[in-house]
């Protein structure tokens, strides 16, 4: 099972979604007030459960409405994906990765590991 780590950072607070492995599989924006990086947390939880993912890498892709994973290419050639939800807000990004394969990979473990994971603060 997954869990959601709340940590400090020079600007205020961010979550990370740990796999079970302890790797992180996506991160959070940076929050003003921990009340709010929980909320970011819980729209997570939520629009997992829903979200279609959104190939951005293929030539003519679908666009999905919101909550939705965006799969696209960064500026270096990576894999990465960003969880938007309902309201068009990213809530969640990945690192990058090698292959689509992994990018999706990845998406999936979101999935798994975000519903039922616990919340914990960093030390």
């Amino acid at each position: 099972m997954g869990k959601f780590v709340v940590r400090n950072v020079p600007t205020g607070l961010k979550f990370d979604l740990k796999a079970a492995n302890g790797e992180v599989i996506a991160t959070s924006e940076v929050y003003k007030a921990r009340a709010a990086c929980r909320a970011g947390i819980r729209s997570v939880i939520k629009n997992v459960r829903t979200a279609g993912i959104e190939d951005q890498t293929a030539e003519e892709f679908e666009r999905l409405k919101n909550p939705k994973f965006e799969v696209y290419r960064d500026h270096s050639g990576e894999y990465r994906f960003r969880l938007k939800a309902t309201n068009g807000q990213t809530i969640a990004t990945s690192e990058g990765y090698t292959t689509k394969a992994a990018c999706l990979n990845g998406v999936e473990s979101v999935r798994k590991n975000a519903a039922g994971a616990p919340i914990l603060e960093a030390d």
